[in-house]
């Protein structure tokens, strides 16, 4: 019987060999992704950009939906094997609508990559009245999940990878208020919570989609300098942090110590290719390898990137994975059913 990672029953490192400097160029050494289909969001800026371009260059077909087309195009000029396409994670009909293009072209969708995210940002909400960062980093995440879930099994061999964060520490998912509807906003929370919920969702996808030879992981890519993920945080949470001094700036002992983008897309890369994780799914990953389960035993600090590292219990527990899953469905209105038949109900 297959194991899932209900309770973090997987989190060991396996030795995997890569470290946290090691590159996505690095993990991908050997890999031919020739024939291969993939999808990254966010995949036209920082970390997710170098994911492109390392999938692209191993020889697959990635397409990058977008909510800043003209952007999008610019970065990704002269790549070859890119297909540019449309989307706003903030919109569930734009996500609807670039499932459906992608699911008419008959094409199996090899690897999903759910790069895209935002982080430390003030109260907004969407049009569904969901709190931006929850909306953005996970509920888009389902939907477009479900949505393309046809095409995901039609592979016969798809991972999903959840771009997630150590920020899952700050913030258990708060089952009762989700939206701070009922509880004074706090930024912190609201990207901590997110981040749990990829992390549970990957642990409950794995375990019902892997009969259907469908994995899921979730990751933190470490702390990476050089993406734009932070234009919009308080200068002052860094300085509480004790990252920035008190002009604003990283101070250059922390700056030194971060990870630039071509290792920060490792551990992405190295989830969606590695053959080392072919019976293993449902996992938390860092640094190119599985995490450890932090039990309270990992010292961490901010000024030390290193040490933010560990997945803690309640990001892999399998009844949040599950309530999880549930209140998904009833937050986005989808009905994301995995069953052994192909007809699989999502409407």
């Amino acid at each position: 019987m297959t194991q899932n990672n209900y309770q973090g029953a997987l989190q060991k490192p396996i030795g995997s060999g890569f470290t946290a400097t090691s590159t996505a160029s690095d993990v991908i050494e050997g890999i031919d992704l020739t024939g291969k289909t993939a999808i990254v969001t966010g995949g036209h800026t920082g970390i997710g950009l170098e994911t492109t371009k390392t999938l692209a260059a191993a020889g697959a077909t990635v397409i990058v939906p977008a909510r800043d087309a003209e952007k999008a195009k610019r970065n990704l000029d002269g790549l070859a094997d890119v297909e540019l396409e449309t989307m706003d994670l903030m919109d569930p009909e734009s996500v609807d609508a670039f499932a459906e293009r992608f699911l008419a072209s008959g094409r199996p969708l090899h690897l999903l990559i759910n790069n895209a995210g935002i982080m430390w940002v003030p109260l907004r909400r969407n049009n569904a009245g969901n709190e931006s960062q929850l909306a953005t980093n996970y509920l888009a995440q389902f939907q477009l999940t479900a949505k393309l879930w046809p095409a995901l099994k039609l592979a016969n061999g798809a991972r999903v990878v959840n771009v997630s964060s150590f920020g899952h520490q700050m913030a258990p998912f708060n089952f009762d208020d989700p939206n701070f509807l009922h509880r004074p906003y706090d930024t912190l929370q609201g990207y901590g919570q997110s981040k749990t919920a990829c992390n549970l969702f990957a642990v409950e996808l794995d375990n019902l989609g892997k009969a259907s030879n469908v994995r899921a992981y979730s990751l933190h890519p470490g702390a990476v300098l050089g993406t734009d993920l932070g234009r919009e945080e308080p200068i002052e949470l860094f300085k509480q942090l004790g990252t920035h001094d008190a002009d604003g700036n990283i101070k250059p002992e922390v700056a030194s110590k971060l990870k630039n983008v071509q290792q920060g897309a490792a551990t992405t890369v190295w989830c969606a290719t590695s053959a080392m994780l072919n019976d293993i799914g449902g996992v938390y990953c860092e640094n190119a390898d599985i995490a450890e389960l932090d039990l309270g035993n990992i010292e961490h600090r901010y000024d030390e990137p290193l040490t933010l590292r560990g997945v803690l219990p309640y990001s892999v527990d399998g009844a949040n994975a599950k309530r999880l899953w549930k209140l998904s469905g009833e937050m986005t209105g989808i009905k994301f059913e995995i069953t052994n038949n192909i007809e699989n109900q999502i409407a």
